[in-house]
């Protein structure tokens, strides 16, 4: 080689190096800009910045699902999307856990009731249901509010009825002696479905769940990505679960408030992490989609790591929903117990079912409510087939919105109870699974003569012998 040739190598050989040297700054120039891609609230948006802003900015500019749609196994997105268009409709959401369920939205707002006609008579579609509204299962009547200056355990009979304020001693679920055992461990996640939870809250904050360090962003293939780090709000398919109603914030505080910090009150767990889902709103309200969404969601994050062993849902409706029955199948094939309020119309469940409680589920367990006296509570719903447990549920005191603290009434009271002490199970025995977990809360109870032919196990939680 001479000596011009070998310039000339080591000139392009350079070339080579810098051009190499660059493209891999370049890489780390885009993956630093993605990683600061985040979701802002509509109103601040001009023109979405990605394809994943782009999804989800247009999901909120359009209407809600009118309803939901299972089409026949072997119909392909591209066909599913194709028939959609022509019946100027469009797909809001594809729901996996649900087994392939469609959320679809009628671009003409026709009735539900002549969309779900319409599909029903496709020969693509397996079957078709109305996107349902769901309420809360919060007693009617006035409830005095509660404004503590000091601890208030005393006033949680619940917890531990020494017959104050004319209550029969004995009537609660024997919490103190299953602290001794365990008060809760925070390596259990469990998750409120409900208005969304007060995560600020001065008895709530440190006992909140949040997306850990290292883990991305919930990503949905049709909603795109959502800045989870504090829960998930299936209403606007956005990050904040912030509750503006109260409901859901007073049941977090019945399975998790704070023991032992000289605020407030003691959840039925000291310890644990709440993670909020608000797919209910400000009126106390949501639909069935909204609900699926959520538990989709926590199926998700389930998967992606996080030990998220129960849902506790203290709401209902009595109409059947076949999607939403089975997304919460699809959550016990991901060992996660579902806890649901028996509902608050004083009608045998046997005789008038009422959902999500009476799915014949494995997974699924339904809470009636008892009062201070062990009596079963003149709102609450019974069953001696479909209604599994009662617990306290009336006059309860738990967290409210603001740093306040309420009583409240109704089977949502009932339900957080059980959902807290199948925590304590879990926090003594997290191996345990959803099926031993459901025996063993089963086998655990008091016998109630007021449940005798209500219930399947005729009485009431005793956390301190599930611990046993």
């Amino acid at each position: 080689m001479n000596r011009n040739n070998f310039f000339i190598h080591l000139a392009l050989a350079l070339v080579l190096i810098l051009v190499a040297a660059f493209a891999g700054q370049l890489s780390r120039w885009r993956k630093e800009w993605r990683s600061r891609v985040h979701i802002v609230p509509t109103a601040e948006k001009k023109q979405p910045a990605t394809s994943d802003d782009i999804a989800l900015s247009e999901t909120r500019s359009l209407g809600s699902p009118e309803v939901l749609v299972k089409f026949k196994s072997g119909v392909s997105d591209e066909a599913i999307e194709a028939l959609t268009a022509r019946l100027h409709d469009r797909v809001e959401d594809r729901i996996e856990n649900a087994g392939g369920v469609e959320a679809i939205d009628d671009l003409d707002n026709a009735d539900p009731a002549s969309i779900v006609a319409e599909y029903s008579k496709l020969p693509e579609v397996e079957y078709a249901e109305p996107n349902f509204e769901i309420n809360l299962d919060a007693s009617e009547g006035p409830l005095v509010p509660v404004l503590p200056h000091d601890p208030q355990f005393e006033n949680q009979w619940a917890l531990s009825n020494s017959g104050q304020n004319g209550g029969k001693k004995g009537a609660d679920i024997s919490a103190p002696l299953a602290w001794a055992t365990t008060t809760g461990t925070d390596k259990l996640v469990v998750a409120v479905l409900d208005t969304g939870v007060d995560y600020t809250h001065e008895d709530l904050a440190a006992n909140m769940w949040a997306r850990p360090d290292g883990m991305a962003p919930y990503h949905d293939a049709e909603l795109g990505t959502i800045d989870d780090l504090n829960g998930f709000n299936a209403i606007d398919n956005a990050s904040d679960p912030m509750d503006d109603n109260g409901h859901g914030t007073h049941c977090a505080g019945i399975i998790g408030a704070e023991g032992e910090n000289d605020l407030g009150i003691a959840g039925v767990n000291w310890k644990v992490q709440i993670m909020p889902l608000k797919f209910m709103g400000a009126g106390g309200s949501g639909t069935t989609k909204d609900a699926i969404e959520a538990i989709n969601y926590v199926i998700e994050r389930k998967k992606a790591g996080v030990n998220v062993r129960i849902i506790s849902a203290s709401w209902g409706s009595t109409q059947r929903s076949r999607s939403l029955e089975a997304v919460i199948r699809k959550a016990y094939e991901n060992d996660i117990l579902f806890v649901a309020a028996a509902g608050n119309a004083s009608t045998d469940n046997d005789r008038t079912p009422h959902f999500p409680s009476s799915y014949d589920v494995p997974n699924v367990i339904s809470v009636a409510a008892l009062d201070r006296h062990d009596q079963l509570a003149s709102f609450s719903n019974y069953g001696v087939k479909s209604v599994v447990i009662a617990a306290p549920g009336v006059d309860i005191l738990s967290t409210w919105l603001g740093n306040e603290y309420e009583e409240k009434s109704g089977t949502s009271m009932a339900t957080p109870v059980v959902s807290g002490v199948a925590a304590l199970v879990l926090a003594e025995n997290p191996r345990m699974s959803v099926d031993d977990l459901r025996k063993k809360l089963l086998a655990s109870t008091d016998p109630i003569v007021a449940l005798k032919g209500k219930t399947v196990t005729g009485g009431r939680i005793n956390a301190a012998k599930a611990l046993e």
